[in-house]
């Protein structure tokens, strides 16, 4: 079954951007690499927020990749566009239907009340977040409140130069008993 992978990189006190969206406190070391992660995903999934403000930052070029994007929005029309395809279903329907086709993992990049969204209905399945060593006091938090406990095993952690640290962890599902 295709795994949902809430993958991104947070500040040291839990913020996937500042106030305004930036998120310039981010870095990647050169001794740290994307491409083994990419290699398990085929799809990205996103909220209209993170689009939008990937956009702005020069990210736009969702057409040119072999990865579907998905962008999840309230405000605009479902259908493909400018090289990602609009969606405005529940989270669980979408994924469910997606599971159903065959590819890859899915990668769940942001934002935070999207990742709520997807684990108030229990559809991650692996998380895989970079932590920088930086606090920057405020911003949107990458676990919002408003989603039942879920338990998660640590699977690796990896340090990399400048403090950057690496986490993977699965969920921990427990299995329906047998009467």
């Amino acid at each position: 079954m295709r795994k949902v992978v809430l993958g991104l990189g947070i500040s040291l006190d839990g913020y996937i951007a500042r106030p305004d969206g930036a998120a310039d406190f981010l870095f990647m070391p050169k001794d740290y690499s994307m491409g083994p992660f990419f290699a398990t995903i085929d799809s990205a999934v996103m909220g209209r927020k993170t689009y939008d403000v990937s956009r702005k930052m020069g990210g736009g070029g969702f057409g040119d990749s072999k990865m579907k994007s998905y962008v999840f929005s309230h405000s605009q029309p479902p259908g493909e566009r400018a090289g990602v395809i609009f969606v405005n279903e529940s989270p669980k329907s979408f994924v469910e239907e997606l599971r159903k086709r065959p590819g890859k993992d899915i990668w769940l990049m942001g934002g935070g009340e999207l990742a709520r969204d997807f684990l108030k209905d229990d559809l991650v399945d692996e998380l895989y977040i970079g932590i920088v060593p930086v606090l920057i006091g405020e911003g949107i938090p990458l676990f919002p409140s408003g989603f039942p406990q879920r338990e998660f095993t640590l699977l690796e952690n990896k340090t990399f130069s400048k403090g950057l640290i690496a986490l993977k962890y699965a969920r921990v599902r427990k299995k329906p008993k047998r009467k």
